[in-house]
């Protein structure tokens, strides 16, 4: 069975942000091999969290709003 654990480190310049990581993570996906299955994005952090959203263009807008 094919896996790949990779961690992500982000900093935001404010107390809010938002990073897009879809072009990361779809690498990664290439990278593991895996064909089919899972990928857990995981925001490891208390105060973190993760979006799983189509990217609008004012989507940050409106939630920072």
């Amino acid at each position: 069975m094919k896996s790949l654990t990779e961690q992500l480190w982000f900093e935001v310049p404010g107390r809010r942000g938002f990073v897009n990581i879809t072009d990361t993570v779809a690498g990664l996906v290439r990278q593991s091999g895996v064909q089919e299955g899972l990928c857990l994005v995981n925001a490891m952090h208390i105060t973190a969290s993760v979006f799983i959203n189509d990217a609008e263009a004012l989507f940050a807008f409106y939630i920072l709003d």
